[in-house]
């Protein structure tokens, strides 16, 4: 007899604080289905998030434009 077996579900590990879909869309100028779907793929881990969009090389954004990049570090 044959057994369907469903696949597992993984869980992720929550890495740093979770960002709320708003903070996270605010924080990197994204629009709502642009900041849903990388939200809902990658989770709400503030440090994961913080990762994808370095890799994309999206700076975080401020009221007055985008953050420079030698104000990052400090």
């Amino acid at each position: 007899m044959t057994q369907i077996h469903e696949p597992e579900r993984r869980s992720r590990i929550l890495r740093g604080r979770p960002y709320s879909l708003d903070e996270f869309a605010s924080k990197y100028g994204l629009g709502g289905e642009q900041a849903e779907s990388l939200f809902t793929r990658f989770g709400p881990s503030s440090i994961e998030l913080d990762l994808l969009m370095a890799a994309k090389r999206r700076l975080p954004v401020r009221n007055d434009g985008p953050v420079q990049q030698d104000r990052i570090a400090e």
